[in-house]
Formats: C-alpha cells, sequence, structure tokens
C-alpha cells in the first residue's frame, strides 16, 4: 500500500506522525511519503521519506497513493485515484466554530478548501460533542469515526511522566522550576487579512517573566499559522517551542497551561493539570472574528482572565483556583475527554487497514 501523509501544510507532526510510527512498526512492508514544507525539512526524522508539498511532485504522489492521512485542508489540486481513501484525522476538538460555520473569511476561500473535504471518506472526530459540529462545517455526510486523538495517547502512557522529565532536560529547564506553556491561538484577520503585517502577541512575556520570577520557565507555543510574522522571545526563564514536533509532550512538562481559545483546552485536559485563560480580546473573537459553539465561560475549566495582572495572581495561585474550578474540570473532562485512553491510534489503525479488501485488520 501507498500511503500520503501530511500534517499542517508540510509538518511531521501531531496524530498523523503518532499513527505513522505505529504503522511502519507493526507494517513495515508498505511505502510511505510525507508532503514536506521547505522550511520544516529539518523536521523530518532521519529515513522518512518526503516530498515538497505544493509542487508537481507533490501533486503526482497525491495522484498514485492508495491512502492520504491528513489533519488539515489538503490544499493542493489534484485527481484521487479510483479506490483511494482519504483519512482526515483534523486538528482539535472545536471551540471555535470552523470552515462554513465561521463568521469571516476571505473571499474564494471557504470553496476551495471544499474541493478537499470532498474527497473526504473518513474523518475522525475526538468526542461526541464535535461529531455534529464537525459534520455541520465541512457538510459531510461520510463515515466518521468517534475515537479520540492519537496525539493525545502519550498522555495516558505509564511512562508520562519521564517523557515529561525528558522534554525539560532537553529544554535545559533547571530542576525545581514551575513550567507554564502558553499555546494562544491565531486571529483570523490578522493572519488572513494582509498577509505580511506582524503578528503582535496578547501576552506581554518579558513582563510576565519578570512577574512570575526565578521559579518560574515560560514556554510560548505559537499556533503553525503564525509562522515568522512575531519576534521570538528568548532568555533565561522563556523558551520558544513553537518548532517543537510534538506538542504532546510539552503538555507532559509543563505543570500548568495557559492559552485563550485553542483546542489545546481539551487536549491538555487530559492531563488533569491547570488551564488558566488569558481572553483580553473575547468579545470581539467570538461576535466577529470566529464564533464559538458553546459559551466558553459556562464550561470552561479554569477562570477567563481579562488582564495580565489577573493572570499574574491566578499563576501565583494555581493551586486555589484549581480547586475552586475542581467540579467544573471534571465537567468539562467528562464531556470532551472520555475517549482519550491511551488506545486511539489502535482503534483507528484497525479501521484504516480494514476498510481496504485483502488488509487485515490491527491485531
Amino acid at each position: 500500500m501507498r500511503v500520503v501523509w501530511q500534517s499542517f501544510e508540510g509538518r511531521y507532526s501531531d496524530s498523523p506522525a503518532v499513527m505513522f510510527e505505529r504503522w511502519v512498526a507493526e507494517r513495515p512492508g508498505d511505502e510511505h511519503l510525507w508532503l514536506a514544507a521547505a522550511d520544516q525539512s529539518d523536521t523530518f526524522p532521519a529515513g522518512v521519506d518526503t516530498v515538497p508539498i505544493y509542487t508537481e511532485d507533490c501533486v503526482e504522489a497525491l495522484g498514485e497513493c492508495d491512502l492520504l492521512i491528513a489533519n488539515t485542508h489538503t490544499d493542493v489540486s489534484w485527481a484521487k485515484k479510483p479506490g483511494a481513501c482519504y483519512l482526515q484525522t483534523w486538528h482539535g476538538t472545536p471551540l471555535k466554530r470552523v470552515h462554513r460555520d465561521v463568521l469571516w473569511a476571505p473571499p474564494g476561500r471557504l470553496d476551495r478548501l471544499s474541493r478537499d473535504v470532498a474527497r473526504w471518506d473518513l474523518l475522525l472526530s475526538p468526542n461526541a460533542e464535535s461529531t455534529p459540529r464537525l459534520r455541520r462545517a465541512f457538510a459531510y455526510t461520510g463515515e466518521v469515526i468517534e475515537s479520540g486523538y492519537p496525539r493525545n495517547d502519550i498522555l495516558s502512557s505509564p511512562d508520562r511522566e519521564l517523557v515529561g522529565r525528558r522534554v525539560r532536560r532537553e529544554l535545559g529547564i533547571p530542576d525545581g522550576r514551575t513550567v507554564v506553556l502558553y499555546t494562544p491561538t491565531w486571529r483570523d484577520d490578522v493572519v488572513l487579512g494582509d498577509g505580511t503585517g506582524p503578528v503582535e502577541l496578547g501576552l506581554r512575556i518579558e513582563e510576565l517573566v519578570e512577574r512570575l520570577g526565578e521559579d518560574y520557565c515560560v514556554l510560548l507555543r505559537m499556533h503553525s499559522l503564525v509562522g515568522d510574522r512575531w519576534t521570538p522571545v528568548q532568555g533565561d526563564r522563556v523558551r520558544d517551542v513553537s518548532r517543537h514536533p510534538n506538542i504532546s509532550e510539552l503538555f507532559l512538562a509543563a505543570d500548568l497551561m495557559i492559552t485563550d481559545y485553542s483546542s489545546t483546552m481539551f487536549d491538555y485536559a487530559v492531563t488533569g493539570r491547570p488551564i488558566l485563560f488569558f481572553t483580553y480580546d473575547m468579545e470581539g473573537f467570538r461576535d466577529t472574528v470566529r464564533g464559538f459553539y458553546f459559551d466558553l465561560e459556562e464550561q470552561a475549566p479554569g477562570p477567563l482572565l481579562r488582564t495580565q495582572g489577573e493572570l499574574v495572581e491566578a499563576i501565583l495561585a494555581v493551586e486555589e483556583v484549581q480547586e475552586k474550578y475542581a467540579d467544573a474540570y471534571e465537567r468539562f473532562r467528562e464531556r470532551y475527554c472520555s475517549l482519550e485512553d491511551g488506545h486511539a491510534t489502535e482503534r483507528i489503525l484497525g479501521r484504516v487497514w480494514g476498510v481496504r479488501p485483502g488488509v487485515p485488520a490491527s491485531r
């Protein structure tokens, strides 16, 4: 079988990377090819075959493959051969409206991406709450695999504490520091508007680090769509981990997470660790730019904080905050994390390996 893999427009990451590693370990006879962005070629493991995305060779590879596995739109003009299968894993439980449900998008963008949706044969949904939202947003009527995310399997692994300690060592974080992971989402009007101007962080990192003091280290994880349109922040107590290939490993290295409207909230909740929400622009983002599927304030497993001062206070008193939101956190996990049991990869590959005649199902 010839399999093509695509993650975040040419990266080696997310659920496709987890599935790929399991696949080659159990079925070494199949052929695999990854679509790779030019600035990401150094992040692919040695021995992994790649082809530059958005090239003629990429179009040819897609047209010849038996199976495409991607975690976002494969925004390439290609013809799927008869009998080929396209598994779309997507990349997060949606709080933010997606595709046809968004409040704003550049002219023509959604119609173009809908041509990719028309090729999907299987769609992965991480939970029952997401399934009808994804179906409606993409106008998708095909098969849905409701199974949790492969990228989150490691969060339930018996080795999760060892992984967290290893990542801290690799990042050069001294023992004893409290690690704060910041995962802001992207703003559609900024990234898709003029497409050239700098992206400003809503959180003033230098000030945050100064207020928290020597006992803290901040990990900054920018969204892949932001790219290089922001000024990296470096220092003894801050790390730019935007190019780290596995965000789930960063979850395990962090003691608490700050986010805004990112789907990382649903993934990080698997760990049971504190989540703080820095929602300085919520009204504009919710009511004009993107829109939400549910009332975040009503369901959030942590406080919605509007100012940096409030955020610092919450970090310094995070144990009290966690106790206050314990019931809300548990309800959130029951609603969105019930399928994140560490076996999503096994379930999904079992379905994929059984989808084609003559291909044995997973053991």
